[in-house]
This record gives C-alpha cells, sequence and structure tokens, in this order.
C-alpha cells in the first residue's frame, strides 16, 4: 500500500505533526486558558474546519506558550502518550516574513500524532485541555527543545502552530461478531478485542482475477466517502505463499492514516474500501493490475502476486 507523502510535516523541524477541528476564530489576549504573553500577542482568524491565518506583531516571542481558543465539545482531551487526529498549521515566525511552512489543509487532510516526548511539552498541554472539535494555538520557540538541540536552533525566531482536533481515537481493532468471508483458499480467524485478525493465504487455490471485498464485521458507523482521510489497521499477505509483505499490527500495533478514493494508496484500496461503514473489518483480494502492477514492490511483492488484506476502518474523518 502506498502512503501520502508526509513531505510538510519533515519540514518541521521541532516535530512532525497533528489533528483537526473547528474553532470561533479568534484568539485574543482575553480568549480561554492563555498561558503567556507570546500568544497574547497573536491573532488567529478563520473560519471552523478550514485553514486558519495568522496575524503576528513585529516583536518574536522566544519563550513557549499556548492559549485554547476554543475548548471543544465531544470525548476527551488526548492525554501523554494517546493517539490524536488533528489539523494543524505551522508559521516560522521571524518578525519579516513570518512564513507559513506546513498546513494539513494544504495537504488532504488531517493526520494521526501519537503524543509521546517527541512532541514539545507545551503542544501537549494544549492537547490536554482541547477537545474534540476545538482549537489551540502555541507557539513553540527554543526552550521546547532538548537542551543539546537549543544551541543550534537559530536566534530570533519561533514556530507557531495553530492545532484543530479532530477526534481522540480509542480503539486498535474493530469490534463484533465476524462471519465468514467465503474466498475459497483463504482463512481469516477474528479472535476478538484488540488482537490483530490472523489472516492466512498460503494455499494451490486459484487467486481471482478481479477484485474481491468482503465485509467479516460490518460497523455501525458511517460510509466512508472519497477524499476522507481513514484510520486503519492492517495485515496484508501473498495470494499462495502466505508471505507477510506489511503489517500495523507488526510494527506496534499503531493504526495509520490515509487519505481515500483519490489515487494515494492502490487502486485495490481505493475501490474496496469506499462505502464500508466505519468499524469494519474488510478482506480483500487485489490483482497485480489494482495493485502495485507489473512492477511490483520491494524484494516481496512480484508483478504477478494478488495481495490479501485484513483492513479494520477505525475512522474516517
Amino acid at each position: 500500500m502506498r502512503r501520502r507523502s508526509l513531505a510538510v510535516l519533515a519540514a518541521l523541524p521541532l516535530m512532525f505533526a497533528a489533528a483537526c477541528g473547528s474553532g470561533d476564530g479568534t484568539a485574543t489576549a482575553n480568549s480561554a486558558n492563555p498561558s503567556g504573553e507570546a500568544v497574547s500577542a497573536l491573532k488567529v482568524t478563520g473560519a471552523p474546519n478550514a485553514k486558519p491565518a495568522v496575524a503576528f506583531p513585529a516583536k518574536v516571542a522566544e519563550t513557549s506558550s499556548y492559549q485554547v481558543i476554543t475548548p471543544g465539545t465531544a470525548g476527551a482531551p488526548a492525554q501523554k502518550g494517546a493517539n490524536v487526529v488533528a489539523n494543524f498549521t505551522v508559521y516560522t515566525w521571524d518578525g519579516k516574513t513570518n512564513k507559513m511552512i506546513g498546513s494539513t489543509y494544504d495537504e488532504g487532510g488531517p493526520q494521526l500524532i501519537t503524543l509521546n516526548d517527541q512532541v514539545p511539552e507545551i503542544l501537549r498541554k494544549g492537547f490536554a485541555e482541547t477537545k474534540d472539535g476545538g482549537r489551540f494555538l502555541s507557539v513553540v520557540a527554543k526552550d521546547s527543545l532538548p537542551a543539546e538541540q537549543q544551541k543550534q536552533a537559530p536566534a530570533g525566531q519561533s514556530q507557531v502552530f495553530v492545532i484543530d482536533v479532530v477526534g481522540v481515537p480509542k480503539d486498535k481493532a474493530v469490534q463484533g461478531k465476524a462471519t465468514d468471508a467465503g474466498i475459497k483458499g483463504i482463512k481469516l480467524e477474528n479472535p476478538g478485542g484488540d488482537a490483530a485478525p490472523k489472516l492466512d493465504t498460503k494455499t494451490k487455490e486459484k487467486a481471482p482475477k478481479d477484485l474481491v471485498a468482503k465485509t467479516v464485521i460490518k460497523g455501525s458507523g458511517p460510509a466512508v466517502k472519497a477524499g476522507q482521510s481513514i484510520l486503519v489497521q492492517y495485515v496484508g499477505k501473498i495470494w499462495g505463499s502466505g508471505v507477510e509483505f506489511d503489517s500495523s499490527w507488526g510494527r506496534g500495533g499503531q493504526p495509520i492514516m490515509f487519505q481515500i478514493g483519490t489515487g494515494k494508496v492502490i487502486k485495490g484500496w481505493d475501490q474496496g474500501l469506499v462505502g464500508v461503514p466505519v468499524g469494519s473489518r474488510v478482506l480483500l483480494s487485489i490483482p497485480p493490475s489494482l495493485g502495485y502492477g507489473e512492477q511490483g514492490s520491494g524484494d516481496k511483492i512480484k508483478g504477478t502476486d494478488t495481495l490479501v488484506f485484513a483492513v479494520d476502518v477505525l475512522g474516517a474523518y
């Protein structure tokens, strides 16, 4: 499965980042939860669920701070160690151009972030006070960096984050009663809970020539729409040999997120997952023409291989 480019994240010097949501459009000194003069000097404008704009004063604040613009109304805020889905827009505040260096609103959808130690504490504090649908503003200055990095950081500038929280996912796998996929030669065990499904594709049966998509656990959420970013867990194996070539469960059990139905992933995923209700587990058999084509992918996937995936659709944003 080809993933969406995260080039905008690589451009951020302080973190790899986050989330989507809504706000009332303005941050001032009287907004909720100010924690420093730096954010009080900034003004955020823009409609909810859209890329914001920030007005900067001439003097750059070089002390980190945050301010909740709107706290949100749904769910609970994300604490340290949790995953959060968010949209974000980031600026370099240098008192001159104050250039925007990246925005998920330009990249096609929100991102998933784990609030671990790689995320500056000042941002984790903002997340800890902002529920789904909320927005917060943060100045991430040199003092948020580890001591060894502070010496290398440019003087006279800070990063400014406007972060919109979309959701705080809890489940690591879909829940519900499973049915037989009915694909001859393929076995799928559904152990329940947060455990990964057990996919067996070692068979002498001939692979289907066309795409096969079977929902083995039907979720109760809304149907996935083309253009949304979906949150999934998955395992992928090659038909016949049983070789596993990729698995989110196998990489620590963390879900991943990408845009669906727009050519950002292989065609079999775009065609097989659009329309699936959130909370579903889907078994996909994908012929080479809807996978990686004649060129294959990496050392494991040849151009003649049919790919089989078990995919849990945990969310759509």
